[in-house]
């Protein structure tokens, strides 16, 4: 997904954002599709450079292939969820349904879970993953995380795994977040943030964010202090951020363009160790207003 978003003319508009990551979602949804949905996680692999790989292997029992193989999330937000049971929770880019069927766990038998993702054909896995496990306490709904399908002040807790990220409009998802839960309710998100400065590397901020876009799936990774600040815009207190996993090297230098992994081999090791750990795979919580 390099380049996400630039238009004819080179400049990247939230429109053709959205054009692209529904372009490749829509591909996802179909090759995950075609996994065989009766095969549990009992023989299913891990996808390791995404979601489900920071997921206790007893959370991913009896789940299907299609979701435990096809999880393209960075971290694990049910860690620091809290979840109870009677609680309606709204999960942001549910994708094939990983955290709203973890969720629909919690939450049984009283609460309620909903899934909401921009692509046709990821609800339409969803629903079928859903069903393939017997799970009916949910329901996958479809729309943007900028204009979310729900009314006001519904939702006890907003989950995400790396999705705002992908946001054009990352300020918008995040009113849209505020305005659905309840007074008092609460988000819990997974995202890529960026600890530290990345403008004190000999290399320009723009090359970097691309190259670990190529590498991961990682786009508009903001600072820690950055995603703090729109959190404080959306009204939102008590944010916390926790840092799950820092990426290294070994996990992410064959998977960047020639080119730059040129320009990366030619400085100290040390310096590319320190750059790309910065990069991080990070839970957030965070409080609305009672």
């Amino acid at each position: 997904m390099k380049d996400l978003g630039v238009n004819a003319g080179g400049i990247r508009t939230p429109e053709a954002i959205k054009a692209e990551l529904q372009q490749f979602y829509e591909r996802m949804a179909k090759a995950n599709g075609q996994t065989a949905l009766t095969s549990t996680h009992e023989h299913a692999t891990r996808n390791e450079r995404y979601g489900s790989a920071f997921y206790p292997d007893e959370a991913l029992d009896g789940l299907p292939q299609s979701i435990v193989a096809g999880s393209i999330a960075c971290g694990n937000p049910h860690a620091i969820a809290a979840l109870q049971p009677g609680e309606v929770v709204l999960d942001l880019g549910c994708g094939s349904g990983l955290d709203v069927l973890l969720a629909a766990r919690q939450v049984a038998p009283t609460g309620f879970v909903y899934g909401v993702d921009m692509t046709a054909e990821m609800v339409e896995l969803a629903r079928r993953n859903a069903a393939t496990v017997g799970v009916t306490h949910v329901e996958f709904r479809q729309g943007e995380i900028e204009s979310l399908p729900l009314p006001d002040h519904v939702v006890d807790v907003v989950m995400a795994n790396c999705v705002i990220n992908l946001s054009p409009e990352q300020s918008v998802a995040l009113a849209e977040a505020y305005r659905v839960l309840k007074p008092g309710g609460r988000l819990t998100f997974a995202e890529v943030m960026v600890d530290g400065d990345l403008s004190t590397f000999p290399i320009s901020e723009e090359d970097i964010q691309i190259a670990m876009n190529c590498a991961g799936c990682i786009f508009g990774a903001l600072t820690v202090a950055a995603f703090t600040h729109l959190l404080e815009e959306a009204g939102f207190t008590e944010i916390e951020v926790i840092i799950q996993h820092r990426h290294t090297p070994e996990e992410l230098l064959n998977r960047l363009p020639a080119a730059l992994q040129s320009r990366l081999q030619a400085l100290d090791p040390s310096v590319v160790r320190e750059l790309i750990g910065c990069f991080t795979s990070s839970v957030i919580r965070a409080q609305k207003r009672a």
